[in-house]
């Protein structure tokens, strides 16, 4: 949105003599001040509720950097646009309206190539489209590569924290705890991978005394990975995948970005050959990764929910929404969902890609054989 803007043409006449300049914007945000304790993070968008997700003294933080501030990065001032420096990582909350209010919860993770945080087109932008349909939104800030940590672990368990400390508000923040998603944009979507997939041995390491979330579960109850970065199968890497594993939704601009659509239908399809229920996925003809520039003809590399243009890929968001809807999570009753009872009923799955191959091996050795047809 900002990038369209800044493309129209502008046009002014000199203000009239004797009128005072404008004053300036109002409630830019900024971060919080430094103090000897741990660094308080500031919400960024109103009516935010800001909570870190470790004790101030726990082994996940790097003690000597704890009590830093973040830092605020802009693309167009005076509009907030990335953040660096998280060493106290945290969620902020933002509660579906009232009356509408379906019980589903999604903790957005944006993207930023693990270097930056993009709270702003992949945060902040799509808190409202999800409030105003009923669903919870809650902003992730996790700690990035470019600060000393490892995206595949440190801001993985991030996420994982995010999940079990959401669901342990849930009755709190008006939330059903068995509706708690993730949903992630470019590098954000690897930690969703890694979130959704590892979850048991997360539970495991932390199931420990004086721990208030020990037997809280970091198990997502839905996924979504928007233009996603490496995939855990990537040029046949192998990942076990639970068999309570969450269902996922993929999508992304596929020309136009064509490694980031081959990293979405390398997961996807991995988890379609598991036989795994409810994957989705929606690959655009046009289509631009955000920060990359785009060939003539193509849709604004613009993120998170943007319109580009009214290319086909702008209404991804609407097809993630119909989704939901589709496994019961928009469903106000309260009532399990589909996709808990479709999980629940393929515990025992064998994976039909599996199947198949013994059926062909079969088939192959049987013609080997003299007279085998």
């Amino acid at each position: 949105m900002i990038l369209s803007l800044l493309s129209l043409p502008v046009s002014a006449t000199a203000r009239p003599e004797g009128l005072p300049p404008p004053p300036a914007p109002m409630g830019v945000q900024a971060a919080g001040p430094v103090t000897e304790g741990p660094y308080q993070p500031q919400a960024i968008v109103p009516g935010g509720v800001v909570v870190t997700l470790y004790p101030a003294d726990s082994s996940y933080l790097n003690q000597e950097r704890i009590h830093e501030a973040e830092n605020y990065g802009t693309y167009s001032a005076p509009f907030l646009g990335y953040m660096t420096n998280i060493h106290n990582p945290s969620i902020e909350f933002h509660a579906a309206k009232g009356a509408i209010n379906t019980g589903t919860a999604v903790i957005i993770a944006a993207g930023g190539g693990h270097n930056t945080l993009g709270v702003a087109g992949e945060g902040a932008d799509v808190v409202p489209y999800f409030t105003n349909r009923g669903i919870s939104a809650i902003i992730l800030r996790n700690r990035l590569r470019s600060d000393g940590y490892d995206p595949r672990t440190d801001a993985v368990y991030d996420l994982q924290q995010a999940i079990k400390l959401t669901r342990a508000y849930a009755e709190d923040w008006r939330i059903n705890p068995d509706r708690i998603g993730v949903i992630g944009f470019s590098a954000g979507a690897e930690l969703v991978a890694g979130a959704s997939l590892r979850y048991d041995a997360f539970d495991a390491t932390n199931d420990v005394p004086g721990n208030p979330l020990a037997k809280v579960s970091s198990r997502p109850d839905f996924a979504g990975l928007v233009y996603p970065g490496p995939s855990p199968f990537f040029m046949g890497a192998t990942e076990e995948i639970p068999r309570d594993a969450p269902p996922a939704f993929f999508t992304g601009p596929g020309w136009g970005d064509w490694i980031h659509a081959l990293w979405a239908t390398e997961y996807f399809t991995a988890l379609l050959n598991d036989g795994l229920p409810n994957v989705e996925i929606h690959i655009y003809a046009r289509g631009v990764h955000p920060g990359d520039r785009g060939a003539e003809g193509q849709a604004p590399a613009t993120a998170g929910i943007t319109s580009r243009d009214g290319a086909g890929f702008g209404t991804w968001q609407e097809r993630y929404v119909d989704w939901l809807d589709d496994l019961g999570f928009m469903d106000k009753s309260g009532a399990e969902t589909r996709a808990a009872k479709d999980v629940a009923a393929n515990l025992e799955r064998t994976s039909p890609y599996a199947a198949m191959r013994e059926r062909m091996e079969a088939r192959r050795a049987r013609q080997a054989q003299p007279g085998g047809n």
